[in-house]
């Protein structure tokens, strides 16, 4: 099973006048815990980053799935709510589950066409409750 942390890194960036500027940017990671998580962010981080940079929030995220092609290198990471709906044959009623799924995309409108081919063959009945960019830089698998 795959755990997800959201995890926001702090730096000083040169900018292209040469003045420095302090930069947070969040990270999705794969990890089995927050140890592995810091890992891995200095192992991809460490080639891109001049100086020294700082691991700030470590997060569990609630991500059911993650889709993505790397056909795109200007690609978006998108967060989308599912709600699945079963029915609680005891009791005859209704239950929502609510799941997240991240999808990089290089719009709203493909990342939706994304989700729709994933999901084709699914028997859960679901609605998209939203869908929203994220402020991921990168994805860490």
């Amino acid at each position: 099973m795959n755990t997800w942390f959201d995890c926001k890194v702090a730096y000083e960036k040169t900018l292209e006048n040469g003045m420095l500027k302090k930069i947070a940017e969040s990270y999705l990671v794969n990890a089995f815990n927050i140890v592995e998580v810091e890992k891995k962010i200095v192992e991809n981080l460490k080639p891109y980053i001049r100086g020294e940079f700082e691991v700030t929030d470590i997060r569990k995220a609630k991500i059911a799935e993650l889709y993505y092609e790397n056909t795109y290198e200007d690609a978006l990471w998108y967060k989308l709510k599912l709600v699945f709906i079963t029915i609680d044959e005891n009791k005859g009623k209704e239950r929502k589950t609510n799941n997240f799924v991240i999808i990089k995309a290089k719009d709203i409108k493909q990342a939706l066409n994304i989700l729709e081919d994933k999901m084709k063959g699914s028997v859960m009945d679901y609605t998209i409750a939203s869908i929203v960019e994220t402020t991921y830089c990168d994805v860490f698998l």
